[in-house]
């Protein structure tokens, strides 16, 4: 039986490197070689799940978290990649409803494939005062707040809303920031971290540059990965959660726009969210501004908030070096003017979580 599953192991793995190493235009016959391999062997699916583990844990050392592992599935292999991605980053077994032990073994395989030829990459930090295990209350009604704001339909109603959560959420970074800054970095081991985030096709760079733009209001960094489909926000905890909020807020906001206009061109549509990007960016810094004078003008905060926030800006920067000592610029191209009004229109439109 030990010897079984050993042959089994070692077919699997010659298998695994078959499709790893095969080239891009013999990729499909060396996948449905393996594949008839791994089904056609006993114990075939597990002995794969098992290679899937060391490939995934393989990864993790080169700096992929298993986020990162679906999401690269699904920009690279399709919607139904997903679950077995996320299945087998997790370390759970493969499920097999809707696929044949082939299919499934073809599956494992792509994946592998994809995983295994992943470049090593700069792990993300994670703050050392990480709140994700219990979501801070406020952060709570800030998301209730704009969940509505992206579901109304009337203006008013939006306004209201948006104007409530601007004030929650700037309120929330700036308490953890003085808190942080009256216990003492030392004392409360807070840092810089970073957060992965997706920008998905189409119009990734648009997207990209509307996500820098919540970012720089929310005092973070983002530097965007292009060929890998997310960007690294780097900043403190309470100002990553904003960041992830507001991005995922007005990008609904944003399609929801884009479906109600009268063009469907690819030019009108990257132009539009070109434009939507830098309207944000110019409220959102206003936003921002008014917030933190607003603050520094209360008599308890006046004091010690403005050198706090510099002390944040100047650790976020060092931080974000660290991670991306080299980065270059990505310039867009607006092409349609229409688009551009429409973006801008919208940007003003929409309601804001800063």
């Amino acid at each position: 039986m030990a010897a079984r599953m050993n042959e089994t192991a070692q077919a699997v793995e010659a298998a695994y490197l078959g499709a790893l190493n095969a080239p891009d235009r013999g990729v499909e016959a060396a996948v449905d070689a393996g594949a008839s391999v791994i089904a056609a062997a006993p114990g075939g699916l597990a002995a794969a799940e098992a290679m899937a583990a060391r490939v995934v844990r393989a990864c993790e050392d080169r700096g992929w978290l298993a986020a990162d592992l679906v999401r690269m599935a699904r920009r690279e292999l399709g919607a139904a990649h997903v679950r077995p991605a996320e299945e087998l980053s997790g370390g759970g077994g493969l499920r097999l409803e809707k696929l044949d032990r082939f299919g499934a073994a073809t599956c494992v395989l792509e994946l592998l494939r994809l995983w295994g030829r992943l470049p090593r990459i700069t792990p993300p930090a994670v703050p050392a005062g990480d709140h994700r295990g219990g979501e801070h209350k406020m952060l709570g009604r800030i998301r209730a707040l704009l969940a509505k704001a992206e579901s109304t339909a009337f203006p008013e109603e939006a306004e209201a809303l948006s104007a409530k959560a601007q004030h929650l959420m700037a309120r929330h970074s700036i308490d953890e920031a003085l808190l942080a800054g009256a216990a003492g970095a030392g004392a409360t081991g807070d840092g810089p971290g970073a957060r992965r985030v997706g920008v998905d096709p189409p119009y990734e760079g648009a997207k990209a540059l509307l996500l820098d733009a919540v970012a720089a209001a929310n005092r973070c960094q983002a530097v965007w990965s292009s060929e890998f489909g997310f960007s690294t926000v780097v900043g403190y905890e309470a100002d990553l959660e904003a960041v992830e909020l507001l991005y995922t807020s007005l990008l609904v906001q944003a399609d929801k726009a884009l479906n109600r206009g009268r063009s469907r061109s690819k030019n009108f549509r990257q132009s539009f969210l070109i434009a939507y990007a830098g309207r944000i960016r110019e409220r959102l810094a206003a936003a921002t501004g008014e917030a933190a004078a607003e603050a520094a003008a209360e008599e308890a905060a006046g004091p010690r908030l403005l050198p706090v926030l510099a002390a944040r800006e100047v650790a976020v920067g060092a931080a974000a070096q660290r991670m991306f000592p080299e980065t270059t610029t990505h310039r867009l191209r607006v092409r349609d003017g229409e688009g551009w009004e429409h973006g801008t229109a919208a940007a003003d439109r929409a309601a804001l979580g800063r």
